[in-house]
């Protein structure tokens, strides 16, 4: 193959979801009101496409594109399908949601793909500039999507602190980029990995570049102590792009930092090994203790975001293989958990009612046993009950990092995750030892409560036998990362 078709072969995932994006704009235009489902089914095509393509035109070994700027190898095309799926699911579970709330429109499902593309391009960036622009389409379509309910004040003051905070890390991380291109001379990844292994840079840039870029990740994760906007933007969006929010884009968030960290400044480990592990030690304090003061679930599930990220940074502080390995089978889990849990809430809302307080799922299990019974067992996974799958999770990336020399660490982090256990089951003391106050019917499309129900049977099952899972993170880490 000459050079243009290893581009277009390379990058025919985001060009197909991006072509889709606009076909969907245009469609919107001529499709009536009432015949809006063909957008939902366009959008679900556009996932399926994706990720027929990605399969197809996988391949084992790493094939760099665009004068390196892109890369489309194993880690690439395993995180990519994560996203499909995670974003298809998020799509059915939002339907009823958006619909009934006027936000079912072209718009949300074309920035709902623009900001995937983002995400491809992050996954797939072999170059400074190439992870900035996926991170940028990302983060501007996320803007948009908070503030899409445009007559819902919380959403258009959660969008702006988004927008400003998000504003001030991009910064940063740019900061942080023009001193690796000043010490190194280049911005691709494999450039600058090499210039690293020679050691004839100036130091205290590099470091100093690497405090900026580790903070701009840091924002990007939501991790303490750039965690400021993930509470607020949690409870102001609506739920249905908190989900989106609080799943999908957590996956490419990771891809983002293993491109950086892991294969562009492994060199530096030494450095930013210190500082993920203040971050992860404050996430984890921070995020469980207060969680347990919350009464809006929303905002729950957002500090409880903060806690998993620390114990996402454990895997990635561990700068091994098996860390690395951990790390993502730690935010694949994470993604299968916060969809399971964000589901629930969209499940129980209806139309002029959202179910964002804790008191909103008491006597679940009067209503219903079933629904009560997959959030039981979301939330004993988010906790790290065996045997679900969080409890795998934790342990693996606790293993990383007892392998890495961290113990004091790791009996640090079995206690706080005991300490976080109080807020997850003092939700299953509401759905199944209070007295219910609401008793209406929990009426919602069967696709939504089939998938959701295979979500979170998902967790147990995957917890029992994790084996497949963590097969399939070994390979796409171990042969991408070289």
């Amino acid at each position: 193959m000459n050079g243009l078709q290893t581009d277009l072969i390379a990058a025919l995932p985001e060009l197909f979801v991006l072509s889709m994006a606009m076909v969907i704009l245009l469609a919107d235009l001529f499709i009536k009101p009432a015949n809006r489902i063909i957008l939902f089914v366009l959008a679900q095509i556009t996932l399926l496409g994706a990720a027929f393509i990605t399969i197809v035109t996988h391949h084992p070994s790493v094939t760099y594109a665009f004068s390196g700027m892109f890369v489309d190898d194993p880690f690439a095309d395993v995180t990519k399908l994560m996203i499909y799926l995670s974003t298809s699911l998020m799509m059915v579970y939002t339907r009823q949601y958006i619909t009934l709330r006027g936000m079912f429109r072209g718009e949300f499902y074309a920035l709902v793909l623009f900001a995937m593309a983002g995400m491809m391009v992050m996954v797939s960036g072999q170059h400074f500039l190439t992870l900035y622009m996926g991170l940028e389409l990302l983060s501007l379509c996320l803007y948009a999507l908070v503030a899409l309910d445009r007559d819902n004040a919380r959403a258009t003051e959660a969008a702006m602190k988004y927008f400003v905070l998000g504003a001030l890390a991009s910064g940063m991380l740019l900061y942080g980029i023009s001193m690796m291109y000043g010490a190194t001379g280049s911005l691709n990844i494999s450039e600058v990995a090499s210039a690293l292994l020679n050691g004839s840079q100036d130091k205290p840039v590099l470091v100093l570049g690497t405090v900026f870029i580790v903070a701009g990740l840091a924002f990007k994760l939501g991790a303490v102590p750039f965690q400021m906007w993930v509470p607020d933007v949690y409870e102001g969006s609506p739920t249905a792009i908190t989900l989106f929010i609080g799943s999908v884009t957590k996956l490419a968030a990771f891809a983002f930092v293993i491109r950086i960290l892991a294969q562009g400044l492994f060199v530096l480990a030494i450095d930013w090994q210190g500082m993920l592990m203040i971050m992860a030690v404050l996430s984890i304090i921070i995020g469980n203790i207060t969680a347990i003061a919350q009464t809006n679930l929303k905002r729950m599930f957002a500090y409880s975001t903060i806690s998993h990220v620390g114990f996402l940074l454990f895997g990635l502080m561990s700068a091994s293989m098996n860390g690395y390995i951990s790390s993502m089978f730690y935010i694949v889990a994470y993604a299968m958990m916060s969809l399971a849990g964000f589901g629930m809430i969209l499940l129980l809302s209806r139309q002029g009612f959202e179910a964002e307080q804790l008191e909103d799922l008491k006597g679940l299990n009067q209503r219903s046993p079933w629904f009560a019974f997959l959030m039981l067992i979301t939330m004993f996974s988010m906790a790290g009950v065996p045997p679900t799958l969080g409890f795998y999770a934790k342990f693996a990336v606790l293993q990383a990092a007892l392998q890495a020399g961290f113990l004091w660490l790791v009996v640090f982090a079995v206690l706080m995750a005991v300490i976080g256990a109080f807020y997850y089951l003092r939700i299953v003391k509401l759905m199944y030892f209070d007295e219910s106050v609401d008793h209406s019917p929990i009426v919602n499309p069967p696709e939504m409560n089939m998938l959701l129900s295979v979500n979170a049977i998902g967790l147990l099952a995957l917890g029992i036998m994790p084996e497949r899972l963590m097969n399939i993170c070994a390979y796409a880490i171990s042969h991408s990362l070289q």
